[in-house]
């Protein structure tokens, strides 16, 4: 819910109560005038909305309408600073957010990981298959590669831009983007705009290297499914050439996968 949404309901929600100096509620049994009504309709309408919110479920009315009822009078706020209350509002709010996104992802990854528990298996056996073969490599986060062909120079900084070629598949095989078959243009982009497994990679690499990165899903998209191709959980394969680094020149435009489903956001 946004604060300017909350802070309109709350505003309203005024209206729920008539408080005397003793902030007890006054019950009415009829409307007298058109001002009653629209009085009550407005109490009404946010009552409404507040018991189908799940935060203004938790909040403690009586608090509500002390807070309400002190407002009134200026010089009679006795908790909080007047001026401190649309920050404590907005930091509930946003906390509340991130709470209910956080649920949210890991509702998806559980379904995500009953929906294709198998794939996930078949990928993780693979890493732990790959690992034992000659040349290959891994860091301390899981990244596996091999050195194909060893550059020169210095490796880029997660401050650089590079140029690259690149084929990426997953596990069986399957192509999901290249820019080597067919080909077309080397793609730049900057270090740290891009999965982690190929942020980490790339800076091990030196102008003119060329290098197979075997990223596994932590490190890729995990549970997110990306494509036909990139299934959730899906250790990525590439074997990328780092042609050279080109510090503060902007990204090339039009290439698939500056953005999307191979090494991108």
């Amino acid at each position: 819910m946004k604060l300017t949404k909350v802070l309109a309901i709350t505003a309203l929600g005024v209206t729920i109560v008539s408080c005397n100096n003793t902030n007890q509620v006054k019950t009415k049994t009829s409307l007298d005038t058109y001002l009653d009504t629209v009085s009550y309709a407005l109490g009404l309408n946010t009552g409404v909305r507040m018991s189908t919110d799940e935060a203004a479920k938790e909040l403690d009315l009586d608090l509500y309408i002390q807070g309400y009822s002190e407002a009134r009078d200026s010089s009679n706020v006795t908790l909080i600073d007047r001026k401190d209350a649309e920050q404590i509002i907005g930091s509930y709010f946003q906390k509340l957010r991130m709470d209910q996104m956080k649920k949210r992802e890991e509702e998806m990854k559980k379904k995500a990981a009953e929906q294709y528990k198998d794939y996930k298996k078949e990928n993780e056996q693979f890493l732990v298959d790959n690992k034992t073969k000659e040349g290959v490599k891994t860091t301390a986060s899981g990244l596996q590669y091999i050195v194909i062909k060893e550059g020169s120079g210095e490796s880029p900084k997660t401050s650089d831009r590079v140029k690259v070629d690149y084929h990426g598949t997953v596990i069986d095989g399957t192509k999901f983007d290249s820019t080597m078959e067919p080909k077309k243009d080397p793609i730049v982009f900057g270090v740290t705009q891009v999965i982690k497994g190929w942020t980490e990679g790339l800076q091990l690499m030196k102008p003119g290297a060329k290098y197979k990165f075997f990223i596994p899903q932590e490190l890729a998209y995990g549970y997110q499914q990306r494509s036909a191709v990139i299934k959730p959980f899906s250790t990525l394969i590439f074997d990328v050439e780092l042609l050279e680094i080109v510090s503060n020149q902007p990204a090339q435009t039009g290439q698939t996968h500056t953005k999307g489903d191979g090494h991108g956001h």
